[in-house]
């Protein structure tokens, strides 16, 4: 038995929609497993592995939101977004030494300057 449900049927188009329309709606744990399909059949896709992780963050799924953001920034280390909510996924996590790192770069990216 499956326990796929209608919203995860569809395009890739659809479900993208639909799974943005779900963080929209502050329903993160059924964005998330929307944007697993989407992220399975297209790993490449950086906008919608952001979206996963931002929705493992918002539904206190830290250590999946730290893997999808990792790998972001190792198809593309100059990802601003994916360096900024590392440093904050890492300091949700207790791990404030780990994440300044992150947050100094993600700030020097985006020119702000962090006292």
């Amino acid at each position: 038995m499956s326990d796929e449900t209608y919203y995860e049927f569809g395009t890739a188009a659809d479900r993208w929609s639909r799974a943005q329309l779900f963080f929209e709606a502050k329903e993160y744990l059924t964005a998330a497993r929307i944007l697993r399909g989407l992220v399975a059949e297209h790993p490449d896709q950086t906008a919608q592995r952001l979206l996963l992780a931002r929705a493992y963050y918002h539904s206190a799924q830290l250590a999946r939101a730290e893997e999808e953001l990792r790998t972001v920034l190792e198809r593309d280390p100059v990802e601003h977004y994916a360096r900024l909510m590392l440093g904050r996924t890492l300091e949700r996590q207790g791990r404030a030494d780990e994440a300044a790192p992150h947050l100094r770069l993600a700030a020097a990216m985006s020119g702000d300057t962090m006292e």
